[in-house]
């Protein structure tokens, strides 16, 4: 049997957890914006304090676990599917095979401790811009807080393809697509080219 990876929901050790986010199982599929979509170059707004604990609130991020899989993505942002809201949802593994899944509302990143401090070049790609892959310098490791749905605070720390995840999730909510971080020189790299 292979090693069980564990498993930080929301920043918090879980035990067992599903292959996929109880959420997704009561949320719609809707579809993703594209690039060229001006919802995805708008900052988006936070969500009032009113709105914690609301059906709505809850609609949305189910909605976005249930995209966000349909689409076989690690990271969705609420603009992705054309709301201007800042809240996320993730599902990634760091690079020490921790999994991370959970959602952010009004998040804000820091960067991780000081000892890992430096960024990494990767490859990524965006589901808003389906079949386009660059390579992008994101941080190495990133300390991201904010609330869940009923307004507790939240504080994942990340490191590795995580960190990007998230990274690459914030810039989303700031109206920035990963393209935006590119050389103005660099050609995109068409999947199956």
């Amino acid at each position: 049997m292979g090693r069980r990876l564990s498993v930080l929901l929301n920043g918090v050790p879980a035990g067992a957890y599903p292959r996929m986010a109880p959420q997704a199982l009561r949320g719609r599929v809707r579809p993703i914006v594209r690039v060229g979509a001006e919802v995805l170059r708008r900052p988006c707004t936070p969500v009032a304090e009113c709105a914690f604990g609301t059906p709505e609130l809850s609609g949305l991020v189910d909605a976005m676990f249930a995209t966000m899989y349909a689409a076989d993505g690690m990271g969705l942002t609420a603009n992705q599917i054309g709301e201007t809201l800042r809240v996320f949802v993730y599902d990634c593994t760091d690079e020490g095979g921790v999994r991370h899944v959970g959602h952010v509302i009004n998040p804000v990143a820091e960067p991780g401790p000081k000892s890992r401090r430096r960024s990494v070049r990767d490859e990524e790609g965006c589901l808003s811009v389906p079949g386009v892959y660059q390579v992008v310098h994101r941080p190495h490791a990133l300390l991201v807080s904010g609330t869940d749905l009923t307004g507790a605070p939240v504080q994942v720390m990340t490191n590795g393809y995580a960190a990007r995840c998230l990274s690459h999730e914030l810039d989303h909510l700031d109206g920035v697509l990963y393209l935006d971080l590119l050389p103005k020189r660099a050609g995109w790299r068409r999947c199956g080219r």
